[in-house]
């Protein structure tokens, strides 16, 4: 077993069923799942505590444990930064959870409670702010900036040096051209190629590409 923190892991559906899958491949211990629905479905949680009420983390004391944050992200929708703000106004804090498959360079930094699935890969020199996921296969080159709150989807690629601002979605096959930046609160399409800067909060389609304001 880990010598590290104990974890309470919020959220039970889908995306929290992977972080749980990761964590127990990492011998990390797990006390309890946190989510009012019920998750007797997921046979990954067979076998860890379900508490219902948001208020039952109290039953674990700060500086005991950290919190996995298994809110999933879907565009234009804010439940997974409501949570880790929510948590974290109580003196909580929200560990990382990289899995042993994806390839992170040592010259990487990484900020609170960022999520890397199985074979994403993160270069050197590339930032990513704190609540982010980088999702299964997707690939960050050299030297990105990635805000916080942002989810790369399974298989997108962000070429080097781009920067992309808080509260991003980037769509699973979606491509990111070196150099560009993208506005706070934009969503880049499935299968979408961004060949320039996106200035203000957009929705990127694929096919035709096309971009519009995102109200």
């Amino acid at each position: 077993m880990s010598n590290k923190k104990p974890l309470v892991i919020i959220g039970g559906g889908g995306h929290a069923s992977v972080l749980a899958d990761i964590l127990h491949y990492q011998d990390r211990k797990i006390l309890s799942v946190i989510c009012p629905d019920d998750i007797r479905m997921r046979t990954i949680f067979k076998n860890i505590p379900h508490l219902i009420h948001d208020h039952e983390i109290e039953k674990f004391h700060p500086d005991e444990v950290l919190l996995i944050n298994g809110i999933g992200m879907l565009p234009n929708s804010n439940l997974r930064a409501k949570v880790n703000s929510y948590f974290t106004s109580l003196g909580y804090q929200f560990d990382s959870v990289i899995a042993d498959s994806a390839i992170v360079s040592n010259y990487a930094t990484l900020h609170s409670g960022v999520q890397i699935l199985p074979r994403a890969v993160i270069q050197a020199g590339v930032i990513i702010k704190d609540n982010t996921i980088i999702n299964t296969g997707a690939i960050i080159e050299h030297d990105c900036m990635i805000g916080c709150n942002n989810h790369a989807a399974p298989a997108s690629t962000i070429c080097g040096e781009v920067t992309t601002f808080d509260d991003v979605f980037i769509g699973s096959n979606a491509t990111l051209i070196q150099g560009i930046s993208v506005a706070q609160g934009s969503i880049i399409g499935a299968g979408a190629i961004v060949t320039q800067d996106i200035l203000f909060s957009s929705i990127c389609y694929p096919s035709p590409n096309t971009v519009k304001a995102n109200k």
